[in-house]
């Protein structure tokens, strides 16, 4: 199981990233703590927080740092103000990764790659040098596969873990065949698979934090698997993937597949 990846025109990263959320309490200094571990692929939620206030802090240390960001808006002139605000937010001059977000209809992204769409912005941008790889967040398995065999990207991030497998047939192949990196997100579940459900067996104990992002990130499909903490203890958890970089026994990945298939069954329902 490899340790770091590669995602283009950008340095080496850790297969292990970190990303906050709205409702996240991560600390800059946690980031900067996340960096030190080794962690440098580092997903903005987009609001004002400790991450996007540890990257305007990085310094000299920036171009060491992969940074992505998720755009939201669908035209040119409109994502031409959002990006511009993103890197105010962020102090940086450039990002590394934008992704056009949760992209989840075909007229939503025929509307982003057609003409006067964002896509034509995000193109300029990356010419000018401001970002260096273009991307898609999707929750659609099928629609991300077209979108990721147009052309037009350079990655895809979209939901996989032990609940939520469907990759393995609709996505992986595809992004296998062209070689682009797939970016993982919701790797826990939301986190209902560090949980009991009423299907387990007698005195299971449900997978821990590190063994959920190592499940992902024992697949080959998978460049990155995100994380999401909301503070230092749970950061701390994850971070101790870190210490014992090593695959999953064969058992263990079994134990960890059965568990998310009685979370898919049970915790709610999500396609």
């Amino acid at each position: 199981m490899n340790r770091t990846t590669c995602l283009g025109r950008t340095v080496p990263v850790c297969r292990l990233g970190l990303a906050t959320r709205g409702e996240s309490r991560l600390t800059a200094a946690d980031v900067r703590h996340s960096i030190d571990r080794g962690v440098n692929f580092l997903n903005w939620c987009g609001r004002p927080d400790g991450l996007s206030r540890a990257v305007a802090e990085l310094g000299p240390r920036r171009e060491s740092v992969v940074v992505a960001v998720q755009l939201e808006s669908a035209s040119a002139v409109e994502a031409a103000g959002e990006f511009d605000g993103l890197l105010a937010q962020l102090g940086t001059e450039y990002v590394d990764v934008v992704t056009y977000y949760y992209v989840e209809r075909v007229h939503e992204w025929k509307s982003i790659i057609g003409p006067g769409g964002a896509h034509e912005q995000m193109v300029r941008a990356r010419d000018a040098g401001k970002v260096r790889l273009l991307g898609v967040t999707s929750h659609q398995r099928h629609l991300a596969a077209l979108m990721a065999q147009s052309g037009l990207l350079d990655l895809v991030m979209i939901r996989y873990n032990a609940a939520h497998r469907g990759a393995e047939s609709d996505i992986f192949p595809v992004t296998d065949r062209i070689g682009m990196p797939v970016i993982a997100y919701t790797c826990l579940r939301w986190g209902a698979l560090l949980k009991p459900t009423h299907e387990d067996p007698p005195n299971l104990v449900s997978p821990s934090a590190p063994d959920c992002y190592r499940f992902v990130l024992q697949s080959p499909s998978i460049a990155v698997a995100i994380m999401a903490p909301n503070n230092r203890s749970e950061l701390d958890d994850n971070l101790s993937l870190l210490d014992r970089w090593e695959p999953l026994s064969s058992s263990e990945n079994a134990a960890i597949a059965a568990h998310g298939e009685r979370v898919r069954r049970t915790a709610g329902n999500f396609p």
